[in-house]
C-alpha cells in the first residue's frame, strides 16, 4: 500500500486519541505506555495525523501499524531499524504483514521491561534491611565493602538490596562468600555503562518526552541485556 494510498484510506477510519490507542493496545502489549508510542513515531515507524493545535490523531491503520511493531519487537526480537525496513516493503506493496504471521512469546521466565520499572522508591534503614534479608552485619559490611550493596546518599537502602543480600546468602550455602561476588558487580556496571551510552543522547533532547522515552528505553535495554546474560550463561553450561 502506498503512502497515498494509507491517506485515503484513512477518511473512513475512527480518529483515536493517543490515550484510546494506549487502551486499546494495553490488553495485548501491557507494558506500552504514552511515551513508548511517541517514541515510536518519532523513530518514524508511525505517522499520526496532528490537529492544528498539536493533537495526535490516530486511525486503525495506526493502531494496527502499533500492533504489528509492538509484536515484531516482543515475538521475534527485531530492532526498529528492521521492523521499518518491513513496514516500508508492505507499504510498497513488497510484502504482506499476514504472510508470515507472529505468534505469542511462550512464558520463559526471563525479564521484561516491566520488571525494571522502579516505580516507588523504598527507602530502608540499615537495621531493616538486615531483618528482611537475614543476613548478619558482618556479611552487610562485606557486601558493601565489594559493591554488591550500595546504600543511598541519605545512608538508607532500597528494595532490591534486600534481594541482593537474600542472594548473597544463598549463595553463601554453596561456599561462595561476598568476595566471590565481585566479579557480577563489575559486569553489572559494564552493562549499565552500555546502556547508558546508548540512552544518554535520547535523555538529551529538548522536548518534554525526552525523560519518558528514556525511561523506555532503559528498561528495554535492560530486560534484553539480562536476558542474552541468562541465555550465554545457560549455553555455557551446555559444556560443564
Amino acid at each position: 500500500m502506498t503512502s497515498a494510498e494509507r491517506e485515503a484510506g484513512r477518511g473512513g477510519d475512527a480518529v483515536l486519541s493517543i490515550g484510546a490507542v494506549l487502551a486499546a493496545l494495553r490488553a495485548d502489549f501491557p507494558d506500552v505506555t504514552i511515551s513508548k508510542i511517541r517514541f515510536l513515531e518519532s523513530e518514524g515507524l508511525i505517522a499520526p495525523r496532528r490537529t492544528a493545535s498539536g493533537y495526535r490523531q490516530f486511525s486503525e491503520a495506526d493502531v494496527r501499524r502499533l500492533r504489528f511493531v509492538l509484536a515484531a519487537q516482543r515475538d521475534r526480537y527485531l530492532p526498529l531499524k528492521v521492523i521499518k525496513e518491513q513496514l516500508d516493503a508492505m507499504d510498497n506493496g513488497l510484502q504482506s504483514p499476514t504472510v508470515t504471521p507472529l505468534t505469542p512469546r511462550p512464558a520463559d521466565g526471563m525479564p521484561a521491561s516491566a520488571d525494571f520499572d522502579t516505580g516507588g522508591e523504598i527507602r530502608m534503614t540499615r537495621e531493616e534491611l538486615l531483618a528482611g534479608s537475614g543476613i548478619s552485619l558482618a556479611m552487610l559490611a562485606e557486601l558493601e565493602q565489594h559493591g554488591l550493596i550500595r546504600p543511598g546518599a541519605a545512608g538508607f537502602y532500597d528494595a532490591d538490596s534486600v534481594l541482593v543480600a537474600r542472594a548473597a546468602l544463598a549463595l553463601t550455602e554453596y561456599g561462595l562468600q561476598p568476595r566471590h561476588l565481585r566479579s557480577f558487580r563489575t559486569a553489572a556496571d559494564r552493562e549499565v555503562g552500555l546502556i547508558a551510552q546508548i540512552v544518554t543522547p535520547v535523555a538529551r533532547h529538548r522536548d518534554p518526552d525526552a525523560r519518558e522515552r528514556a525511561d523506555d528505553v532503559v528498561r528495554e535495554l535492560a530486560a534484553l541485556t539480562v536476558r542474552l546474560h541468562a541465555l550465554l550463561v545457560k549455553a555455557g553450561l551446555r559444556g560443564l
